[in-house]
């Protein structure tokens, strides 16, 4: 595989931007060539903060711009589809934070418009990369704890309408369920894949969006009990319990530097896996070896996968 720099361009220069831009620093074949925002100060503050080349008030220059391979879209969820196919038809690579689309129909169009020009695309799922979690599926995989038959998991917080407009904002694709419940559901998936059912209820605002959602997926042999708000806290572990023991993921689950494994209802070892920077290190280092050997997918969070969990979060949308 040939040793070279990917140049990076980041349209959205959020909160969640600046973390990934932090990590981007220490993956050493990475380089932020180019950032972009609809406010040029914004832009040009943060190209300093990061060491970027170029600072652009326009996501269209950045897309324009022949030096920079791949795109990081970290605008409000709203946008990411428009963003996402923008991207790709310009020849970018695109990494897309999560949840990719506010539709299963526009998810599938961005993964068409990755296949039809041949270009990587991956929704941003850190979770998916970072060592706890690909250590866990691995021996959850090998039987350690026998055959998965419970997975409790939450992601809660206290939020509020002065400090996370967009998380209250419909229109800009808030709420619960969007930007965080789908971060329990990606664990349900990638442990038991598609529920044969599913059951959900939600607590709405007044402007429709889902304050809280709590979900019941239900599976052949198996369930999971899921949850996610924005108005209550949880103490954000997350139980894989199986039949010969569970596994319980360090809170918060999601970025867990480590867990503990039972056997038997008795404590049996603890495992301790520090990601590299805040951990978004490990998807940007999946992207740039997709992209060096030639590969439009990640074999560890692959398109199909990215629509299967479109499809499940409409799902409990629509029966919430």
């Amino acid at each position: 595989m040939e040793n070279r720099k990917i140049k990076w361009g980041i349209v959205g220069l959020g909160n969640i931007a600046h973390q990934f831009a932090s990590d981007l620093l220490l993956v050493e074949n990475a380089e932020l060539t180019a950032v972009a925002s609809r406010d040029l100060t914004k832009a040009e503050q943060f190209g300093e903060k990061f060491n970027a080349s170029r600072m652009y008030n326009s996501y269209d220059l950045l897309f324009e711009d022949s030096e920079i391979e791949i795109v990081y879209i970290a605008t409000p969820h709203n946008s990411h589809a428009e963003l996402t196919i923008k991207a790709l038809e310009k020849g970018k690579h695109v990494l897309c934070e999560k949840p990719m689309s506010l539709s299963h129909q526009d998810a599938q169009r961005m993964i068409e418009a990755s296949r039809k020009h041949n270009k990587f695309f991956m929704e941003a799922f850190w979770t998916r990369f970072i060592p706890s979690v690909q250590d866990v599926l691995q021996k959850i995989n090998n039987g350690i704890i026998g055959n998965v038959n419970y997975i409790k998991a939450d992601f809660a917080f206290h939020g509020s309408e002065t400090e996370n407009k967009r998380l209250f904002d419909k229109q800009l694709g808030g709420g619960a369920l969007f930007d965080i419940g789908v971060y329990p559901l990606f664990l349900s998936y990638i442990l038991l894949g598609k529920p044969k059912e599913i059951a959900a209820k939600a607590v709405k605002h007044k402007n429709d969006i889902d304050l809280q959602t709590s979900m019941i997926l239900q599976y052949e042999s198996a369930q999971s009990v899921l949850h996610a708000s924005i108005v209550s806290e949880s103490d954000m572990k997350a139980v894989i319990s199986g039949t010969k023991g569970r596994i319980e993921l360090n809170a918060p689950w999601f970025i867990a530097d480590g867990y503990s494994l039972f056997i038997n209802e008795e404590k049996e070892a603890t495992f301790t896996l520090p990601a590299l920077g805040k951990g978004y290190s490990h998807e940007i280092i999946e992207c740039q070896n997709c992209i060096l050997n030639n590969e439009i997918e990640s074999k560890l969070w692959s398109h199909q996968n990215c629509l299967d969990l479109s499809e499940i979060v409409e799902e409990v949308k629509n029966k919430s």
